[in-house]
């Protein structure tokens, strides 16, 4: 067992990747970021998740990098969140640089402070090639960086980084994830729009899982 900070958004994955942590009985802490992300929502469902898990869960303000990520449909209001599943056009506008590099490294120096053994979040795999920072060479990069990057090694775990979303979902329900408190959602909305690329992958996964989906979308 071990000590992890986990990087928690409040979505169906990180989620789960606690849920999962805490079945694999480490000790956690738990980061959520807001990194000027227009679906912020999110974020009220990683405080509630830190709550119910009674841990150390801290929030960071990180806005003030928005002038650094460019035009993007996450950070950028002016650019529309396109709508229709992933594809390569779809992933490209909404790809805000270097994000998980920004946010592990911050959870690193944590681990470091706290004497945590390593850092975990919930990158995975998809019908199309991932974000290039949820990719298995990203995490295996990090993973060798935190382990030079103090006098003491930190791990960085990306257990489902070789799944795809309908394996997280079916993990989830064996972990009894209330998937109904989490929010994927990239408008931001107080429901889940149906429309864009993370919707439809959220409903894809629920349908080829075969797990009955809880969440509410305008779009049917």
């Amino acid at each position: 067992m071990a000590d992890v900070i986990a990087l928690v958004s409040g979505g169906l994955d990180s989620t789960t990747l606690l849920y999962q942590l805490r079945a694999e009985g480490h000790s956690l802490r738990a980061l959520s970021v807001d990194y000027g992300q227009r679906h912020g929502r999110e974020l009220t469902f990683a405080r509630e998740l830190g709550a119910e898990f009674g841990i150390d869960w801290r929030p960071l303000d990180l806005t003030r990098l928005v002038q650094f990520f460019g035009q993007n449909s996450l950070t950028d209001s002016t650019h529309a969140v396109p709508a229709g599943a992933y594809s390569p056009d779809t992933m490209a506008q909404t790809l805000v640089p270097n994000r998980n590099m920004v946010l592990l490294s911050v959870a690193i120096a944590w681990a470091i402070d706290s004497a945590s053994q390593a850092v975990a979040f919930g990158a995975h795999g998809g019908t199309y090639t991932p974000y290039p920072d949820c990719r298995p060479a990203f995490a295996t990069a990090m993973d060798a960086a935190a382990r030079v990057c103090h006098t003491a090694p930190i791990e960085v775990w990306a257990p489902f980084v070789n799944w795809s979303k309908a394996d997280i979902v079916t993990r989830g329900a064996e972990l009894g994830v209330p998937f109904e408190r989490t929010w994927s959602c990239y408008r931001g909305g107080e429901t889940h729009c149906g429309k864009c690329g993370t919707c439809a992958d959220r409903r894809a996964a629920f349908v080829e899982s075969g797990v009955p989906d809880p969440t509410e979308y305008e779009v049917g």
